[in-house]
């Protein structure tokens, strides 16, 4: 017998390939989420400062507005259980943190309102619906009255909404959510 210590094999020497493949998808929500974080944060900044944004990150007044509208359209097709409207709005890797913090895939989400395990009542912005763009990057943030039924139970409450678009082949698309319930959840 030896004293000398077996050597460890690599952590990634098993792993499968959709392994690889989850890693790597979250990496790139990560670098996204990221990326909004710093496009937000660096405008609040630049707005705070009274300067002027760089070029290609000014937002006119009608691209901030279409982004309010299509979020608009995005929460009335939501209360409506449209879920075809729903679906041309979403990114195909779109996912969703709702408030009791379990991320959510695209199609996750989709299969929950389409069997109406989900049911948006409510949904409407009670603050200013803040708009945020650099380039093909847009961050949405608002307060809104949430009623949904859920699983059964029917809640009501109040959120903090995170809304980040990306502009694929033209046209914004939404490509994470994530709701935070004011006051904790669920609500009491």
């Amino acid at each position: 017998m030896s004293d000398t210590p077996t050597p460890t094999p690599p952590a990634h020497a098993g792993e499968t390939h959709s392994a690889t493949a989850r890693h790597r998808g979250l990496v790139v929500v990560l670098v996204a989420v990221l990326v909004a974080l710093v496009a937000f944060v660096g405008l609040a900044l630049v707005v705070r400062s009274g300067s002027q944004p760089a070029a290609g990150t000014t937002t006119t007044a009608a691209e901030a507005q279409d982004l309010r509208d299509l979020d608009q359209r995005l929460r009335a097709a939501l209360v409506a259980s449209d879920t075809s409207a729903v679906e041309r709005i979403l990114a195909p890797d779109f996912e969703l943190v709702p408030p009791p913090g379990d991320k959510e895939s695209r199609q996750e989400y989709l299969d929950s309102l389409s069997s109406g395990d989900l049911d948006y009542i409510a949904f409407e912005p009670t603050s200013p619906v803040d708009v945020q763009v650099s380039g093909s990057l847009a961050v949405l943030t608002y307060q809104s009255h949430l009623e949904v039924a859920a699983g059964g139970t029917r809640l009501s409450h109040e959120a903090w909404h995170t809304h980040v678009y990306v502009k694929l082949d033209g046209r914004w698309m939404q490509v994470w959510a994530q709701a935070t319930a004011v006051g904790g959840f669920p609500p009491a």
